[in-house]
């Protein structure tokens, strides 16, 4: 007989973490932060507005009809396969991260000398490696992105994200294994040189504060409005604040699928690396009237074959040699008619 035990432990495991954990980026703790903040924003520019603040309409906004589609099953099926699944993806990235951090403290000392304690508190040590690591996540979250708009063989594979025709906070677990895989491997380099640098530099190899291995700022920005970036509440930051935090608006501006807002804002919590490369969008007051989804009508949008096994084909097809061009042929001019 198959022993399945193991099998559900491992399952029940997952949806423990995933759902329980403060550290999970899709805790039930940060989905109901996301959703008392939507609720008091809705109430609250309907009563500047002197509008009636009543809870079907604003079960209404935030779970309206058209979200209940083909683009948001498929990112249920995502979140499965990406929580339960792919989760050995990461486990490759914490490995590496470890590795590439002893090498970089390794080669700071062979060039600049021993590790000098900096006598600073302990507290202070610790605030300033998870500053300079999530500085890190940042700065390779945004590398990652970009790199995933420009680079062509990269794209095939991240725009199965973007083919998310309507956002909800599910639409986060909708990427392709190899974008994934790409994404944590860049994170691991870029966290590993920022834990590197802190550590080297104040003497200090202490843990970062952390729950769960993850970063509280992190956690604190997915408790606070990361979820809401993937819907379709209009949640702008304007002025200085929208130049140095992505808004739930920026990042909707980001999948919309109007020329003028193609490749730009790249960052995850923070616009500053959009500002300093040129790629931001500070998005307007009013809403923008905004679409989604890349290539929404394509055949077999939605489905397995559709965004996990075309993206190899379309990868694939970047490498075949283009044809050559045929050589023009001399135009064929009309004979003279013979007379008779």
């Amino acid at each position: 007989m198959v022993d399945w035990s193991l099998g559900v432990a491992y399952f029940l495991e997952k949806l423990k973490f995933t759902l329980l954990s403060s550290g999970s980026s899709f805790s039930l703790t940060s989905l109901l932060c996301a959703f008392v903040i939507a609720v008091g924003f809705i109430a609250l520019r309907r009563y500047r507005r002197n509008r009636r603040i009543r809870v079907r309409t604003i079960w209404r906004a935030l779970f309206p009809r058209r979200i209940f589609c083909p683009s948001t099953y498929t990112d249920v099926g995502f979140l499965f396969y990406n929580a339960f699944v792919h989760s050995l993806a990461f486990g490759w990235a914490l490995l590496s991260y470890q590795y590439l951090t002893n090498a970089f403290i390794a080669g700071l000392v062979a060039v600049f000398g021993p590790v000098t304690p900096s006598g600073l508190p302990i507290f202070m040590t610790e605030s300033i490696i998870v500053m300079a690591l999530f500085l890190g996540y940042e700065i390779g979250y945004w590398l990652d992105h970009w790199l995933s708009h420009r680079v062509p063989f990269l794209w095939q594979f991240h725009r199965v994200h973007h083919s998310a025709e309507v956002l909800t906070p599910l639409t986060n677990f909708r990427m392709h294994p190899v974008n994934s895989i790409v994404f944590t491997n860049i994170l691991a380099v870029t966290a590993a040189i920022a834990n590197g640098l802190a550590n080297y530099a104040l003497g200090d190899t202490s843990y970062q504060f952390a729950l769960t291995g993850t970063n509280v700022i992190l956690i604190i920005f997915i408790h606070v409005y990361v979820h809401l970036q993937h819907t379709e509440l209009w949640i702008p930051f304007h002025g200085v604040l929208g130049r140095i935090f992505v808004s739930p608006a920026h990042h909707q501006v980001h999948h919309s699928d109007n020329p003028m807002h193609h490749d730009r804002n790249f960052g995850s919590c923070l616009a500053i690396w959009d500002w300093l490369f040129g790629t931001l969008h500070v998005p307007a007051k009013d809403r923008e009237k905004l679409t989604f989804g890349v290539e929404p009508d394509r055949f077999r949008a939605h489905t397995i074959q559709g965004e996990l096994i075309a993206p190899f084909i379309r990868a694939a097809a970047l490498f075949k040699p283009a044809p050559r061009a045929q050589e023009a042929e001399p135009p064929v001019l009309p004979q003279p008619q013979q007379r008779i």
